[in-house]
């Protein structure tokens, strides 16, 4: 039933069917006893899937990733689709209008997603307004991020703004300085700022009564020296964990011709080419570590196979994005229901 759904989604342009996506779940999820039915289909509920990681409790470790829900206006209608935790993000202080159009482009050949979206956001008194409208007990993670025209000496100021705003409203929190659509953010990922912006962030933190986990969100475009510093920031920073990975800026192996992907351009590749390149990344990380930190393993998860590879490599929780898009809402109830069979 879905592919015919995707098949004709796949006609028209990604970022229109996108907003068309939540659009029409909004609608029908307004609807009480087709809310009921489409939690009967997607949503699978079973105490054995509990997963307790960095103080909190997930009612299931599959969950959606920062970009799909960028403004905080989905994740009540996302909730009822089986996920256990809704990450929303990135967020940036001020509203900013991201990159031109087109900016989101498919990959079929290759299941595949090619994005240059640039932090589009509505700012972080849009969201803090959405959120106020939770009407689920679902986790939430907040994705934080700098304004485009924020550089990077002044970039802990506007972590630290977005931290604050969204303190209340969240449940955990996602330092992002991997996505190659701004400007030198990637800078960030180097050792002494990524320390820098970390421990202040963790300063604040622990100001608070309550203090909330804060993980850091990589590329996988690191090499082995680049993953080993992360390892030691970790540990002498103390931040809850981490979430492996990011897009990548790699075209290698890729099925689609190279004069489609110069006629897209630049941008940050999701999707199935991501699978393998993610979970290395993991089990580098995982074993490095020692375990020593809680990984949310996310990049290239179109199976349950998939998410099972990525949990079997160190990952405590994983998400799905492009997987999601491509193989429909069911992925989340299958995963689930293999993450339960393996555990009989």
């Amino acid at each position: 039933m879905y592919k015919f759904v995707r098949f004709l989604l796949f006609q028209f342009d990604p970022e229109k069917v996108h907003h068309f996506t939540a659009s029409f779940l909004h609608v029908i999820l307004r609807i009480p006893m087709v809310k009921w039915v489409w939690k009967k289909i997607y949503v699978i509920e079973d105490h054995r899937l509990e997963t307790n990681v960095f103080g909190l409790t997930f009612k299931n470790p599959v969950g959606m990733a920062a970009g799909f829900d960028k403004q905080a206006t989905m994740y009540n209608d996302l909730a009822s689709c089986g996920f256990g935790f809704i990450e929303i993000g990135t967020i940036t202080p001020k509203a900013q209008p991201g990159n031109e159009k087109p900016r989101l482009f498919r990959l079929k050949k290759d299941k595949g997603i090619i994005n240059r979206m640039g932090f589009n956001n509505g700012g972080l008194e849009m969201a803090i307004a959405n959120l106020k409208n939770r009407k689920t007990p679902i986790i939430i993670g907040g994705n934080i991020g700098k304004n485009k025209l924020t550089t990077n000496e002044d970039a802990v100021k506007d972590y630290k703004i977005a931290f604050e705003g969204l303190f209340p409203y969240v449940d955990y929190f996602v330092v992002n300085v991997s996505s190659p659509n701004t400007p030198n953010l990637r800078e960030l990922q180097e050792k002494e700022p990524l320390k820098k912006l970390l421990s202040e962030l963790m300063v604040l933190n622990n100001l608070k009564k309550h203090p909330k986990p804060i993980l850091l969100k990589i590329a996988p475009d690191l090499n082995l020296e680049q993953l080993d510093d992360i390892v030691e920031i970790i540990e002498e920073v103390k931040i809850a964990g981490v979430i492996a990975c990011n897009t990548t800026i790699s075209r290698e192996n890729l099925l689609v011709s190279q004069e489609e992907l110069e006629e897209i351009g630049a941008g940050g590749l999701s999707g199935k080419p991501l699978t393998k390149m993610s979970t290395e990344v993991i089990r580098y990380l995982s074993e490095k570590s020692n375990k020593s930190f809680p990984i949310i393993g996310v990049g290239g998860i179109h199976s349950e196979e998939d998410a099972l590879e990525k949990l079997a490599a160190g990952a405590s929780l994983v998400q799905l994005y492009t997987g999601f898009v491509y193989e429909g809402p069911g992925l989340v109830k299958r995963i689930n229901q293999a993450i339960l069979k393996s555990k009989a």
